[in-house]
């Protein structure tokens, strides 16, 4: 399989934006609840949130639950939208450059040894 690494023709939504959104509207979330001023959130706590939607969706995956909130809608597809607003919130609030990150990542695992197909398919190769 061939992998084109030049992505500058690729339409694609501006993840630093999007972090700026979301990171806009859950504003909230960063205050502190007895004097409303703005305060740092804990980082292990977001990431751990994260894990908490994504458990959820395997959850409503497993059983193929519709969603109790949005009950025209999977629960799997709002749990991982849950989890891109959890992941751009808080890309906003610590100012990191996902959408930097992202493609970096992309063009790194397309060259990658570990995730060819002949080295995945050695004893100690990577089955997923």
């Amino acid at each position: 399989m061939s992998f084109n690494l030049d992505y500058s023709d690729c339409e694609s939504p501006d993840l630093n934006k999007l972090s700026e959104i979301c990171h806009e509207a859950n504003k909230k979330w960063w205050l502190d609840l007895e004097t409303g001023l703005e305060k740092e959130r804990n980082f292990g706590e977001l990431i751990a949130l994260c894990h908490s939607e994504l458990s959820e969706a395997l959850e409503g995956h497993r059983k193929n639950l519709m969603d109790d909130k949005l009950p025209h809608r999977k629960m799997v597809d709002v749990e991982l939208a849950d989890l891109l607003i959890r992941v751009f919130d808080l890309c906003g609030g610590y100012n990191i450059d996902l959408e930097g990150a992202f493609w970096d990542k992309m063009k790194y695992n397309a060259i990658r040894a570990d995730h060819k197909i002949e080295n995945r398919k050695l004893e100690v190769g990577k089955k997923y």
